[in-house]
């Protein structure tokens, strides 16, 4: 009896590794016994659901992934309806801005890089009007895409020299009238989000008052009641320097079971977690993308309850009717409806 058929078929595959803990395949999510140091196309040997890097590859097959053309901006490429997505594994020297570009879409949903497509006449013409700061108001024949993407150029630009940074899920909705009316627009826009941001965390700030002041008086009322039901003599107590080393390892274990627990429920939503590290009060901040922008999030280490989502959730904030689990799909709603408003940018 051949019991490999029992613990799982070995094989070898040339997949991308974008980051993080797991590894996607064509028909399944692999979890890696070593990450690899750097993302990149990678040979992996593969046992079950465990996947082994073996060492760099060339990537393979792409032709057989669906395509996605669109204009550059940076590491993202700009397609239809106006969204930004970033682009993986982009040649080492940088493509002009509003370069036309050819995408493949790998399983998990990230695009990857194939190839550079050939330009017109309306990309030099978009790109001399964003050296201007001018509009595209009197350039025709600009295709949806390219105009899209002059939009996001010129406010990222903007963004630099006003010291407003913002994502493009923030942007998309104003692209057709920056596009239109050149960098004053653009200057409104980023003013206005700079504006939102500002009431948004000054309504944090009030709540969390609001929220510490209840917590002091319920510390108080507890420690009088623990006073009045202590015990007239308390349990022999272990040496101090043992107890606190026995605590001090527990502490650890729960800090790593917290922010294990935290990569998990955000990989069920479909997000990516980054970093994790341990905050005052049994908080956690993780760090996260999702939708291809980038995330800071405070959270409970015990209950994943969301502290703090690093974004406007209305006026005033409901925060705390959010877990980490739910916190993407409250995201992707806030984009589909160009609401989106992250206050905490790196």
């Amino acid at each position: 009896m051949d019991y490999r058929k029992f613990l799982g078929k070995e094989e070898e595959r040339v997949l991308p590794y974008f980051g993080g803990a797991f590894l996607h395949a064509a028909d399944r999510r692999l979890r890696l016994a070593t990450e690899p140091a750097t993302p990149g196309w990678y040979r992996f040997r593969i046992k079950g659901r465990d996947a082994t890097a073996l060492g760099p590859a060339e990537p393979e097959a792409l032709e057989a992934l669906p395509s996605v053309r669109g204009h550059l901006v940076g590491e993202r490429l700009v397609r239809e309806g106006s969204i930004a997505e970033r682009v993986h594994f982009l040649p080492e020297e940088e493509p002009a801005r509003l370069t036309p570009c050819r995408t493949r879409r790998w399983h998990s949903g990230e695009l990857l890089f194939d190839s550079l497509d050939f330009e017109s006449e309306a990309e030099e013409a978009a790109r001399r009007a964003l050296e201007e700061e001018a509009s595209l108001a009197q350039v025709k024949g600009v295709p949806a895409t390219l105009r899209s993407a002059f939009a996001f150029a010129l406010l990222e630009g903007v963004s630099r020299r006003l010291r407003i940074p913002a994502a493009p899920a923030e942007l998309r909705p104003h692209l057709g009238t920056v596009a239109e009316q050149g960098r004053p627009e653009a200057e409104r826009v980023l003013r206005a989000l700079a504006d939102e941001r500002a009431l948004a965390e000054r309504e944090m700030r009030e709540l969390r008052m609001r929220q510490d002041e209840q917590r002091r008086r319920e510390e108080v009322v507890e420690r009088a009641r623990q006073h009045v039901q202590a015990q007239a003599q308390r349990p022999p107590q272990a040496q101090p320097g043992a107890q606190a080393q026995r605590g001090g390892r527990q502490r650890r274990v729960w800090e790593e079971d917290a922010m294990a627990r935290a990569e998990l429920a955000l990989e069920a939503a479909g997000a990516r977690m980054r970093s994790a590290r341990v905050l005052g009060r049994d908080n956690l901040e993780v760090i996260f993308t999702f939708m291809d922008e980038r995330f800071i999030s405070v959270v409970n280490m015990a209950t994943l309850q969301v502290v703090d989502s690093g974004i406007c959730l209305g006026h005033p904030p409901s925060d705390n009717l959010v877990t980490l689990e739910s916190l993407p799909s409250v995201i992707k709603e806030a984009i589909d409806t160009d609401r989106l408003v992250i206050l905490r940018h790196a």
